[in-house]
């Protein structure tokens, strides 16, 4: 018994794990200005943040992450600032549109095209397609919290997370897309 036991936690933590160093799946999305960006093909040679959301739920959550995400990452540093730094990076909010909720992907755009400021309609990108290939290969099981994926220059996962946003898991984020700070 103490031996299946044993077995069950070793599957189960390299399940949970099995994402880290795998080059993250293509994913096609459309941003909120009709460009069509390819992930991770289009991010080749820089570091990237990738932000998923799949329901309504998760959507609330990311929401946590929105001002500390600009402050960090968009935000022009403070040239006066001790440890202010610029990043050398990609950063993509993606809403998924799977199952039935693809029939509302166009009208909820146009919402969202009206909510988000014209600088940074470039960094959404709405996918509708399946989740089943994401699920498998991200090894996610719930939709109800957003997940975080850094990506290094050759699209490979070097760090994600999930859920609300934290200070933690903020500068864990920040550590792994260190090499990309000017």
């Amino acid at each position: 018994m103490k031996n299946l036991l044993a077995i069950l936690l070793i599957l189960t933590t390299g399940a949970a794990s099995a994402q880290m160093g795998d080059i993250f799946p293509d994913m096609e999305g459309e941003s909120l200005r009709y460009d069509t960006v390819n992930i991770p093909s289009d991010l080749k040679g820089k570091y990237s943040l990738i932000a998923l959301a799949f329901s309504k739920k998760s959507e609330k959550d990311l929401g946590s992450w929105f001002n500390p995400m600009y402050n960090q990452f968009l935000v022009e540093p403070d040239p006066n600032a001790l440890f202010s730094f610029e990043y050398d990076m990609e950063l993509y909010i993606i809403p998924m549109f799977t199952g039935a909720k693809r029939a509302a992907y166009k009208s909820t755009m146009k919402k969202v095209q009206e909510t988000v400021a014209p600088e940074l309609q470039h960094l959404v990108l709405f996918y509708k397609g399946t989740l089943r290939q994401y699920k498998q290969a991200l090894n996610f099981d719930g939709n109800d919290v957003p997940y975080f994926y850094v990506l290094d220059t050759e699209g490979k996962i070097i760090y994600h997370t999930s859920g609300k946003y934290t200070r933690n898991k903020m500068q864990e984020i920040i550590d792994a897309l260190e090499p990309a700070a000017k």
